[in-house]
């Protein structure tokens, strides 16, 4: 990732983003460009133009915490943008030598999987920042039967972006797209030297118009709760709320769930994905001799 032009273009972006009334500031005329002018980020953050100018040309090197809460109170950032902003500055000024790219989590703990199996109300799977699906309960293989198809470790951007199926899966797939984006771009903001991140970007870029365009927004987000809506091959559709619950010990990995409003038509159907789940898997155990 180069670091520069990633911090020259997300500072850029929200400035973009942030009106001239919006933080009561007089607005002369038309502006050649949306958004504030640099002089005036510079004013509402307390420090001069120039330094403004350097800081916006990708030059975080030696900011102050108290000058990047004063950039991201100037430009409006929510807490995962004011996040991604910190984590450019820790990016541009490492301290010490870029550190050594740990080896790639494939497995998880046979207790947290054990954790997994025992959620039987729940869909649930475990994944990593590259939203790769490291394991999942048997509900949560059934809801994501498609994703799952013929991939022992799926990745959810790759199924989003390049699966044709996924359009019809997901209800709200604009939304969806640009959450895995944002997603991702605030992953790869905190684990700039993971190459095979880096990888990844790199192959949606090239396949993917959607991606590229979402890519260039350079907007970040937490994926911590809310709810999705699923149209499912087996039980049709589905109006699910999801949680991150972050693995403390594995650190990286994290757990999703999916569970419905109780008497709702989706706890129903998950219900019955449960049951068809269950069914599947007692065809598919081997006989006792």
């Amino acid at each position: 990732m180069d670091t520069r032009s990633e911090i020259r273009e997300f500072l850029t972006s929200r400035r973009a983003k942030v009106k001239a009334a919006d933080v009561g500031l007089p607005d002369y005329g038309p502006r050649r460009v949306p958004g504030l002018r640099r002089e005036e980020v510079a004013v509402l953050a307390g420090v001069s133009a120039p330094y403004y100018t350097r800081l916006e040309r990708g030059d975080l090197a030696g900011a102050s915490d108290s000058v990047l809460e004063a950039l991201a109170r100037a430009l409006q950032l929510d807490d995962a943008e004011r996040a991604h902003l910190f984590d450019l500055a820790r990016a541009a000024h490492p301290i010490g030598p870029p550190p050594r790219r740990r080896p790639t989590k494939h497995r998880i703990r046979p207790s947290v999987q054990q954790l997994l199996d025992a959620m039987t109300g729940a869909a649930a799977h475990i994944g990593n920042d590259r939203l790769d699906i490291l394991g999942a309960n048997a509900l949560g293989r059934a809801l994501y039967l498609e994703m799952f198809d013929g991939q022992e470790r799926p990745n959810a951007a790759r199924f989003v972006f390049l699966d044709p199926r996924a359009r019809d899966f997901y209800l709200d797939w604009d939304r969806i797209a640009r959450d895995v984006v944002a997603t991702v771009r605030s992953a790869a903001g905190r684990n700039p030297y993971d190459r095979e991140l880096t990888d990844l970007v790199g192959e949606l870029s090239t396949r993917s118009e959607e991606f590229r365009q979402h890519w260039a927004k350079h907007d970040v987000r937490f994926h911590i709760s809310g709810v999705k809506h699923f149209r499912h091959a087996q039980v049709g559709d589905l109006e699910l709320n999801y949680e991150r619950l972050e693995v403390v010990f594995d650190t990286g990995l994290t757990i999703f769930t999916y569970t419905a409003d109780p008497g709702t038509r989706s706890a129903e159907a998950l219900g019955l994905l449960g049951s068809l789940a269950a069914t599947t898997a007692a065809e598919r155990a081997p006989t006792a001799p």
